[in-house]
C-alpha cells in the first residue's frame, strides 16, 4: 500500500490516555477499547421514534442514545459516497478525490489515510462489513485502504437483497438469506474472532437504500399501519436494521465486552423520499437542513454519560479524530484534517467551542462543481445556493426554512458566501477529476472494470441512461463507436483479456478487439448469451434508473502486454454482423506473469 503515514505509530496505549471523560476516573485496563462504527443508507434523521416519528419502531437505536449522547445538530454530505470519504479521513470529501457516486467520482484516493488505517497500526485488527462506495479497485478498494477483512460490495448499490452474491476479500461468494441479516452475521464472526483482541468493527449497511426489498413480517407490519408499498418497505427495512444493530449489540454483551466498546451510529444522508423528518425542508441530495441533517449517537459505558444530548453543529469529519482520541492512539502526521475531536462535547465542555462554519457541495456528473448547489450552516444560520441564487434562513426562529431572510441581510450573505467560495476554490485545488483504474499490483491480479466507470462515444448509451453501479453499455450499432477506460499500469507485465457480454443468436458474429496504444488482442463473438433478468423480490413497481441483474458470458480474447504508466484502454468493433455488437458489462484483465 502506498501510504502517507510519515511516523509509524507506537503500539496503542492503555485506556488511561483518554483523560477526563465524563464520569469517574476508569478503571486500568490492558487494551483500547474496541470501535463498532455503524452507519445505514439512506435513513433520515425521522426515520427514528425517539426523534418524533411514532409510526416507526427503532427500539435499538433509542436505547443506544439514551445508553450514551445524542447529537442534536450533526451534519453530513448530500449523498452517499461523500459522506463515507468525509467519515473515514477527517476531511473534506473533495479532497480526497470523490465528488459523487459513480463513474469514479465515488474514488478516494489511496493516498488518504483512514480511521482503519490508524487503528490498524496501532495494533487493532479491522473490518468492514457492508457497502464501501469509496472505490472498487485496489489499492482504493477497502483491504487497501486499512481493513484486514471485507465482506459486502464496493459499489453505490446491489441488485438483489435476498440469497444474493457478495465479495469477500476480493472473491464473490454466494450468500443466503436477506442481505442485512448476512452482513450482520459476518460481523458477528469477526466481533467473536476478534474478542480478545481490540478491534474496529465498520457496519456500512446498504439499507433503506433501494431496491425496495425486505422480508415479508416488516412489510405487512407497515401495510397495515396505512402506508403505501414504498413507505412500508423502507419503514421495514428501517426496523430491520434496528434488530441487527440489536443483535450486534447483545453479542458484545454476551462476550462481557460492553464497557470497553465505543459504539457509534449514523446515517449517510437525509432521507430517501418524501416522508416524515422533523419538519425540516430537503432530502436526500438536497443541500436543505433536511438532506444532510442525520441521528449520531454514541455510547461508551461509564465513560460517555447517559442520556446527554449535545447541542453544537458537528459534522462527519469529526468522527476520525473523536476515535482517535478516544482511543487514546497517538495522531499519525497525516494530510490535513478538517474535522475536530468532539470529546471535549462529550466530556460536557461546551462552553469553550469555538463557533464555526460547516460546509455542504453537491456534485452532479454533468454539471460543473461551481454550477451545483452547496450550502453554508453557523450555529444560527443556513445560507442555501441553488444553481445561481443564494437563500438565508434564520435556523433557530426559522428550522423549517420557510422564509427567506437574504433580502434583509445582505452582510450575512456576503459574509456566508465569501467563505463558502474561498472553502471550494480550497478544497478543488487538486481537481475532481475521474482517477484512472489501477493495474498491475500483485495483491490485486485481476481488476474488472465496469461499464459505469468507462467512457463511450458515438450512439452507445447506458442500458439505464445514468449509469449506477450495476450499468451496462448497450446500443452499440456503429463500428465507428467505441467505449474505452483510462487506466494506471503500476508494473508493465502480461494480462489476459477478457469482455462479459450479451448477445443474441440474430447479432452473433461481430469482431471486436481491446487496444491499449499499439497493441491489439481481438477475437469473434461466436456464442449466444442472451439470458432473461434475473428475478428480484421488489416492493414497487418501478426501479427508476437502476438495472436488474443477468449473467454475463466470458468473452477470452487472448493476452497483451501493458507498459507501466498511465494509458487508455479502448474496446472496439471491427465488424458488426446484426442490428448491434453486443452489451458489455465489463473488462477483466488478469495479470499472468
Amino acid at each position: 500500500m502506498r501510504r502517507l503515514l510519515i511516523i509509524s505509530l507506537t503500539a496503542f496505549l492503555i485506556f488511561g490516555m483518554v483523560q477526563n471523560l465524563v464520569l469517574a476516573r476508569p478503571p486500568v485496563i490492558s487494551r483500547g477499547p474496541n470501535v463498532l462504527l455503524v452507519i445505514t443508507d439512506d435513513q433520515g434523521w425521522g426515520d427514528v421514534r425517539s426523534h418524533g416519528n411514532d409510526k416507526i419502531d427503532t427500539p435499538i437505536q433509542d436505547k443506544l442514545a439514551a445508553q450514551g449522547a445524542r447529537f442534536h445538530r450533526f451534519y453530513v454530505s448530500p449523498v452517499c459516497a461523500p459522506t463515507r470519504a468525509s467519515l473515514l479521513t477527517g476531511r473534506d470529501h473533495l479532497r480526497t478525490g470523490t465528488s459523487w457516486v459513480t463513474h469514479q467520482l465515488e474514488t478516494m484516493g489511496s493516498k488518504e489515510v483512514t480511521i482503519a488505517e490508524m487503528l490498524r497500526q496501532a495494533g487493532y485488527l479491522t473490518g468492514c462489513f457492508g457497502k464501501w462506495h469509496n472505490g472498487a479497485h485496489y489499492p482504493n478498494h477497502p483491504n487497501g485502504q486499512g481493513f484486514d477483512e471485507f465482506f459486502g460490495f464496493c459499489g453505490g448499490h446491489w441488485c438483489n437483497y435476498f440469497d444474493t452474491r457478495l465479495e469477500h476479500n476480493g472473491k464473490y461468494v454466494k450468500t443466503k438469506g436477506y442481505i442485512t441479516n448476512v452482513l450482520t452475521d459476518k460481523a458477528i464472526e469477526f466481533i467473536e474472532k476478534n474478542k480478545n483482541k481490540p478491534f474496529f468493527c465498520y457496519v456500512p449497511y446498504n439499507a433503506p437504500h433501494s431496491p425496495f426489498q425486505v422480508p415479508d413480517r416488516y412489510f405487512d407490519k407497515y401495510k397495515a399501519r396505512g402506508f403505501d408499498n414504498r413507505d412500508a418497505c423502507i419503514y421495514g427495512m428501517v426496523e430491520n436494521i434496528d434488530d441487527n444493530l440489536g443483535r450486534l449489540l447483545n453479542k458484545i454483551d454476551e462476550l462481557k465486552l460492553t464497557n470497553n466498546t465505543i459504539v457509534l451510529f449514523l446515517t449517510d444522508n437525509g432521507p430517501n423520499g418524501k416522508r416524515y423528518n422533523g419538519g425540516m425542508k430537503g432530502a436526500k441530495g438536497s443541500s436543505h437542513e433536511g438532506g444532510v441533517r442525520v441521528p449520531l449517537f454514541i455510547r461508551w459505558p461509564g465513560y460517555i454519560q447517559a442520556g446527554i444530548t449535545i447541542e453544537p453543529i458537528t459534522a462527519h469529519i469529526d468522527l476520525l479524530p473523536t476515535i482517535v482520541e478516544l482511543c487514546g492512539i497517538p495522531m499519525p502526521e497525516t494530510l490535513p484534517l478538517d474535522g475536530k475531536s468532539l470529546v471535549p462535547l462529550l466530556q460536557g465542555k461546551t462552553e469553550d467551542w469555538p463557533e464555526r462554519m460547516l460546509f455542504t457541495t453537491t456534485h452532479f456528473v454533468s454539471g460543473n462543481i461551481s454550477r451545483g448547489s452547496g450550502a453554508v450552516r453557523t450555529p444560527q444560520y443556513r445560507l442555501v445556493k441553488e444553481q445561481k441564487s443564494w437563500a438565508l434562513y434564520d435556523m433557530i426562529a426559522d428550522p423549517g426554512q420557510a422564509k427567506d431572510i437574504a433580502r434583509d441581510n445582505p452582510k450575512v450573505v456576503n459574509q456566508l458566501r465569501n467563505a463558502y467560495d474561498i472553502w471550494l476554490k480550497d478544497v478543488t485545488r487538486d481537481g475532481i477529476d475521474r482517477l484512472p483504474i489501477p493495474v498491475g499490483y500483485i495483491e490485486w491480479p485481476v481488476v474488472e472494470m465496469p461499464a459505469p466507470d468507462g467512457y463511450m462515444s458515438g450512439n452507445i448509451r447506458f442500458n439505464c441512461r445514468i449509469g449506477w453501479a450495476t450499468d451496462w453499455f448497450t446500443n452499440w450499432t456503429s463500428t465507428e463507436d467505441y467505449v474505452w477506460w483510462n487506466i494506471d499500469v503500476v508494473r508493465t507485465g502480461s494480462f489476459e483479456v477478457t469482455l462479459l457480454y450479451t448477445c443474441p443468436a440474430d447479432d452473433v458474429g461481430s469482431k471486436v478487439c481491446v487496444e491499449v496504444g499499439n497493441r491489439r488482442v481481438e477475437g469473434f463473438v461466436t456464442k449466444a448469451h442472451d439470458p432473461e433478468l434475473i428475478f428480484s423480490p421488489d416492493r414497487v413497481e418501478s426501479r427508476g434508473n437502476s438495472p436488474y441483474e443477468k449473467v454475463w458470458a466470458p468473452l477470452r480474447l487472448g493476452t497483451i502486454k501493458l507498459d507501466q504508466g498511465q494509458a487508455q484502454l479502448q474496446v472496439r468493433a471491427l465488424t458488426k454482423t446484426g442490428n448491434q455488437v453486443f452489451d458489455l458489462k465489463a473488462v477483466r484483465l488478469r495479470r499472468i506473469d
